[in-house]
């Protein structure tokens, strides 16, 4: 689906210059149209009394009767969906750049779990802490993790690295397990649902604080867009093209830590976006650093979107976790682009 015809262009800004391939930025803008529908979409659809007249006057700031519903209800869970989809669509391929291999992933690794963990541990023993102190202990938390996986691996371009952060990601998995079986019965409720990913319980109060992640996770990784297509071609042929390989690694690394503890800590255990949104935008879109970021953005946003809006929906008014649906569709999407690579595989 990639537009060959069209190639890179070169514009020059005085003593700057941006190069850019048009077919990928016409791809990128047409996705961006279909995020910008969907995301209209689904604040039309649900159980209330809302449809798209209404969906369009709260984006216009027109009044409308049911503009509690579209403004209260379901424009948080939309905003937060497309921010934390975002944000694991940026962490995924920034560390499959980085690792150079297209399993890495949050999960894989180990940070998601990590993040889960110190989320979980300050949720159950201390209910009352404020909202904004999630994010920072699931940065600590994955950051840890990340740290462990980089010391036992001592490579992050091998598969030994993957394997280290799975076998840290199951063991996290086990630790949490013994913790909610230990915990209070109440709790453990709370924090169940929240693992499984759902958007029911959006805290408004924390759409600033995960924009602002998304924003300067983002802002991180656009700056080293060059740095992580001279590490594709190996780390001695980054370091004679000029590239600090170590400065890069540490970009790429606190920045995919930053997003996937902001994620977790505001949408809980949310699985396969960060795995599938860069495979899909180099089949949908493009391979190249630039496309791939804007691409796996827009991507991840939409797939957490679309579940979030199926779990609503669906099956109202039983609502279903938006991570329990991704899930479902990660493993189709999964399946997919193993059949459609299967002589490259």
């Amino acid at each position: 689906m990639e537009a060959a015809a069209f190639g890179y262009r070169s514009v020059r800004f005085g003593p700057f210059s941006l190069r850019f391939h048009l077919g990928h930025c016409l791809l990128s803008v047409v996705f961006a149209v279909i995020l910008l529908g969907s995301a209209i979409a689904a604040l039309a659809i649900g159980s209330g009394r809302a449809g798209i007249a209404d969906a369009l006057a709260f984006l216009t700031g027109v009044s409308s009767p049911a503009h509690e519903v579209v403004g209260s209800l379901r424009a948080p869970r939309v905003a937060m969906a497309l921010a934390c989809g975002a944000m694991l669509g940026l962490s995924g391929a920034a560390l499959q750049a980085l690792t150079r291999n297209g399993l890495a992933d949050p999960g894989l690794l180990g940070v998601r779990e990590g993040a889960s963990l110190a989320v979980i541990a300050t949720i159950l023993g201390w209910p009352d802490a404020p909202l904004y102190l999630r994010p920072i202990v699931g940065m600590a938390g994955g950051l840890a993790v990340a740290f462990v996986a980089m010391s036992i691996a001592r490579s992050l371009s091998q598969i030994r690295f993957i394997l280290v952060g799975i076998g840290i990601s199951w063991f996290l998995s086990a630790i949490v397990a013994l913790i909610l079986v230990s915990a209070d019965i109440d709790n453990v409720q709370a924090a169940m649902i929240w693992m499984a990913g759902s958007l029911s319980g959006v805290q408004p109060a924390l759409l600033p604080l995960a924009w602002t992640c998304l924003v300067l996770g983002g802002g991180m990784l656009v700056l080293a867009v060059r740095a992580a297509e001279a590490n594709l071609l190996g780390g001695m042929t980054a370091i004679g093209l000029g590239v600090r390989t170590a400065r890069y690694r540490l970009t790429a690394i606190a920045a995919s830590v930053l997003m996937t503890a902001a994620a977790v800590s505001c949408a809980g255990s949310l699985g396969f976006v960060g795995l599938l949104a860069p495979h899909l935008c180099r089949f949908l879109i493009g391979s190249g650093q630039p496309a791939l970021l804007a691409g796996s953005a827009m991507i991840g946003a939409w797939l957490v979107l679309l579940a979030d809006t199926i779990g609503r929906t669906l099956f109202a008014p039983l609502q279903i976790p938006a991570g329990i649906v991704l899930s479902v569709l990660g493993v189709f999407l999964l399946v997919g682009l193993i059949w459609q690579r299967r002589h490259h595989i």
